[in-house]
């Protein structure tokens, strides 16, 4: 989800809330503490030099049981780091504190919740080092064996 796209969804909701991959919702008594940009230059496995850019934010969760951010308060929390970073629209990533270190997120929007996924480490240069590249598994419905050891009522299965 980029920032153009989470300033839209806020402009059309009454309250915030993050849910985790596994289903469970972030308490709402969250805080936004940040909103900034990570860049990160980097040298792949394979010699290749890469750049990348993110918006960041960290939620955060207080004893603060009385008050809750708003849609229009992240908003303009979202437009002054825009402004004064001049952060461009880029993907966000979610930074959340999980049991002994702080998770990253991929974010989403599902039309009532934002949805924190999951991000996975990779190969950027598989063909590089010699790891070839995942075939696509067949969907239900779709794989068709080349021949068959044994036919319905045969009794051997």
């Amino acid at each position: 989800m980029k920032l153009s796209e989470i300033k839209s969804a806020l402009q059309n909701l009454s309250t915030i809330s993050f849910q985790l991959p596994n289903g469970e919702l972030v308490a709402s008594h969250f805080h936004v503490t940040e909103v900034g940009i990570i860049h990160k230059h980097f040298v792949d496995c394979g010699g290749t030099v890469r750049k990348e850019e993110v918006v960041n934010f960290q939620l955060w969760e207080a004893n603060d049981y009385d008050h809750r951010l708003h849609p229009e308060k992240l908003i303009h929390i979202i437009e002054l780091s825009e402004k004064t970073l001049g952060i461009p629209d880029l993907e966000i990533e979610v930074e959340y504190q999980m049991q002994n270190t702080i998770g990253k997120f991929g974010l989403e929007f599902d039309g009532v919740h934002f949805l924190l996924t999951n991000k996975l480490t990779d190969c950027l240069a598989k063909d590089q080092c010699g790891i070839p590249e995942l075939q696509a598994q067949p969907t239900v419905g779709q794989w068709k064996p080349k021949t068959s050891c044994c036919t319905p009522n045969s009794g051997c299965c």
